[in-house]
């Protein structure tokens, strides 16, 4: 199986990549880049909003692979879309990572009444060249349809929670009739299946572990996948799942398995807004 993704603006996305969220420890950042990419891993996803973009510029510096061979995605975060300071956001991001350019910028989250003139800067941006490619993150259905009356630019990449316990397929669906790639945050769910039932058999009948029959899931369904590890040893084995394939019958029984939970919270500013 093929290790990356073509997106609609004809560039490379790696399927796994490295997930910092929550990595704001002294140096943690930093020490999981360099881990990660010494297990091959040559995407890394921060934001704004997760305080560490400095860190994960420090692990780019540090890490030893041209930066042409890296994919590096930061996100805008809600304040700067209700302030209207998207240029500014996405400017104090590149000085913060010490990078000329981000091969991906996203919207964090569609907020109301900001989302589309967002984008239309975002457009700007993408058209500077400082920003590769241009997407979203938690965007539904219906932001895609609101966004499409006021824009020909269809997002690259959407990225939102996705697990066999969350496995929102009519929006999946939409997006890959579309061309809009799916990156799935949270993929492991908080270590939520972790030890059920299903997963341990199936790893088990694989040799594999349950986080990695989880993991095999989503990029065996064509999603990226950007787990969050600042450990070594799981850093390693979350990429460790190229190497076999499930067959169809399991990957239908993973399927079965929804149940809509959502293992990462929505922020505070938007829990009055149905997603």
């Amino acid at each position: 199986m093929k290790n990356t993704v073509f997106l609609n603006t004809n560039r490379e996305m790696p399927l796994l990549g490295l997930g910092v969220y929550k990595a704001t420890g002294e140096n943690e950042a930093e020490r999981a880049i360099v881990s990660a990419v010494e297990n091959g891993y040559r995407l890394i996803d921060t934001a704004s909003v997760y305080k560490n973009e400095e860190n994960v510029g420090r692990g780019i510096a540090q890490c030893g692979i041209p930066r042409s061979e890296l994919f590096v995605t930061t996100k805008v975060w809600n304040t700067a879309q209700r302030l209207g300071d998207i240029r500014g956001a996405f400017e104090r991001s590149l000085d913060r990572l010490k990078l000329d350019y981000v091969d991906l910028y996203l919207i964090h989250w569609p907020v109301p009444g900001c989302y589309l003139s967002t984008w239309k800067v975002l457009e700007e941006i993408q058209k500077s060249g400082r920003a590769l490619s241009i997407g979203v993150s938690n965007f539904e259905i219906r932001h895609f349809e609101e966004l499409a009356k006021v824009s020909d630019v269809v997002p690259a990449v959407n990225q939102i929670e996705c697990h066999p316990l969350f496995y929102n397929k009519e929006l999946i669906d939409y997006c890959q009739s579309r061309g809009i790639q799916v990156q799935a945050y949270a993929p492991l769910a908080r270590g939520a299946y972790l030890d059920h039932d299903v997963f341990c058999v199936l790893g088990t009948k694989y040799c594999k572990t349950p986080a990695q029959i989880g993991l095999r899931w989503a990029v065996q369904k064509g999603f990226s996948v950007i787990p969050k590890s600042v450990h070594p040893d799981r850093i390693r084995s979350n990429a460790d799942i190229f190497d076999f394939s499930i067959d169809q019958e399991d990957m239908d029984l993973l399927d079965t398995l929804n149940q809509n939970y959502r293992s990462a919270s929505i922020p505070e500013d938007l829990r009055d807004v149905a997603f």
